[in-house]
């Protein structure tokens, strides 16, 4: 069992993985997330160009090591993951 939110999403940022702590730290339970794009819809506005260049780069291979962002909860405030 990961200690750490682990989500995956598919070539057009759609969600297709969501672990436990993932949803123990957003309150997002795993049907509540699936299908829905990543960065629309659990990043605030602010950061989602910085957000989405990072998965842009890494769906062509350029991985960023270490790289966090905040994911909206489900109450609405912001969490770094």
């Amino acid at each position: 069992t990961a200690n750490a939110p682990i989500f995956g999403v598919n070539v057009n940022g759609l969600i297709n993985v969501w672990n436990k702590n993932a949803e123990t730290v957003t309150e997002f339970s795993r049907e509540d997330t699936k299908g829905k794009n990543l960065v629309r819809d659990f990043i605030r506005e602010e950061h989602r160009d910085r957000v989405q260049e990072v998965f842009t780069k890494a769906l062509n291979g350029d991985e960023t090591a270490n790289f966090e962002f905040p994911l909206v909860t489900k109450a609405g405030t912001r969490v770094q993951v």
